[in-house]
């Protein structure tokens, strides 16, 4: 059961490591890492990293909830006994078994964090390239897919776009890839796909009406 979370944990509050981000990073990587392998021997990975996605929602939004169980004060077995009476059932055993494992290890601060590297990692497996997208006006559906197919192409892989609108967005249309910036050819090209998009849409538009037009004179 939780021996399948085991994973090479530095020693904690070391002086280097203690409070420093970039340890609480690796630590997350090293959990993260664990958390995927026994998702993937569930063969329900999807499901599994989505449900840590809420759960990580869940401990932001009840505070108390994740203090009672961040505190000192409070036994492991009472944190276990805690974690099964508001979880359980409600969750899957896979992910309990891991919370009670952070639990253990008093690492459950970091399940944002491990929930973070846990979709970076998926998406890595999955050759999925994460895109951050912003445009000067919400993007439509047939011109994100149009978008989506573009990015697939110039990038090699799946792409995962997370949009933003920005209305003083000059030039429309800024991309970021990792730690590059594309607002320069790339941008311009993706600029002619969407009005590509807009005039095949008119022209639909006005053939649908020309049709419609010849069929009423019938």
């Amino acid at each position: 059961m939780a021996d399948r979370f085991q994973s090479e944990e530095p020693t904690k509050k070391t002086p280097e490591s203690q409070g420093i981000d970039v340890g609480a990073q690796q630590v997350a990587a090293l959990y993260a890492k664990a958390f995927l392998a026994a998702a993937e021997k569930s063969h329900h990975t999807d499901a599994l990293v989505e449900e840590l996605g809420g759960l990580a929602d869940l401990f932001g939004q009840q505070s108390d909830f994740a203090a009672v169980l961040a505190s000192a004060l409070v036994s492991q077995e009472e944190k276990s006994q805690l974690l099964d009476k508001v979880l359980g059932g409600k969750i899957s055993d896979t992910l309990l078994d891991f919370l009670k494992v952070l639990s253990r290890h008093e690492r459950l601060d970091l399940v944002r964090p491990i929930e973070r590297e846990v979709v970076r990692m998926y998406d890595e497996l999955r050759g999925r390239v994460l895109v951050h997208l912003r445009t000067a006006t919400p993007v439509q559906d047939g011109l994100s897919q149009s978008l989506r197919n573009s990015l697939g192409k110039l990038f090699g892989g799946e792409p995962k776009i997370e949009a933003e609108v920005d209305p003083a967005l000059i030039g429309g249309i800024m991309l970021r890839v990792g730690d590059t910036v594309y607002d320069g050819s790339l941008a311009r090209q993706l600029e002619q796909v969407r009005e590509q998009m807009i005039t095949r849409s008119v022209h639909e538009i006005q053939s649908r009406r020309d049709r419609f037009r010849h069929s009423g004179g019938n």
